[in-house]
């Protein structure tokens, strides 16, 4: 090979990497990227449904000093693309100082149509049933494993089927709580705090995007974060 045409061989090779680069650079996390939902300033991005349409998003759900505020009324929940199927979330939580513990909810695979309790895979944050998993309004979750149960026909969240949590790790009202859901298939993990809560089979599998629920109670959220697989 003469010299010049080394020169040219090598300058296309660099050029090709040159390129490569960029576009690995410039094309969005995908698969494996973490994408922090809530931003910490305000609900860019996020999608708000409500059983009483008369009801604002500001009325219910707030951000200030970081903090994410959900009043509980009315009964809804926010939610975030991208639909995903196989996922690991991070989500940390708490009752307010001086608050009455109350009920709420992670959603995830949420399905059409977007009602205030849509058919979607909950992971419960109710106190003192933090960690169940369930699926509403007829998303399956197999019968027959350890400590499942089921209602039918519950007048807003149709019929329900569910599994319910191995162990309390909650901590006090007033702290923060961790919670982390890995979705493979059908199968769900729910640890809270580090601990493994929740281990369950046979979950409806489709995609879907996550949320996070208004059910009663005054709930804060400082972290929601979202990593497709």
């Amino acid at each position: 090979m003469t010299n010049p045409m080394k020169r040219m061989w090598r300058d296309g090779v660099i050029s090709g990497l040159a390129a490569l680069a960029v576009v690995s650079c410039s094309t969005p996390g995908k698969q494996g990227s973490t994408l922090e939902l809530f931003n910490g300033k305000n609900l860019e991005g996020w999608q708000c449904v409500l059983a009483d349409p008369t009801v604002t998003l500001g009325q219910v759900w707030s951000v200030a000093d970081g903090i994410l505020t959900c009043q509980g009324k009315p009964v809804g929940f926010l939610y975030h693309g991208p639909a995903v199927t196989d996922f690991r979330m991070a989500v940390e939580y708490r009752w307010p100082p001086g608050s009455e513990p109350g009920n709420s909810g992670i959603f995830s695979r949420i399905g059409e149509p977007m009602k205030a309790l849509p058919g979607t895979i909950e992971t419960q944050l109710k106190h003192g049933s933090a960690g169940d998993v369930l699926g509403l309004q007829g998303k399956a979750i197999a019968g027959g494993q350890p400590r499942f149960f089921e209602v039918k026909k519950h007048e807003l969240a149709g019929d329900i089927a569910g599994v319910h949590k191995l162990l309390d790790a909650e901590k006090p009202p007033g702290e923060w709580n961790r919670v982390d859901i890995l979705a493979q298939g059908a199968h769900y993990q729910v640890r809270i705090n580090g601990k493994v809560v929740n281990e369950v089979d046979g979950v409806e599998v489709d995609a879907g995007p996550v949320g996070v629920q208004s059910e009663g109670g005054i709930i804060q959220f400082r972290r929601i974060a979202l990593t497709p697989l």
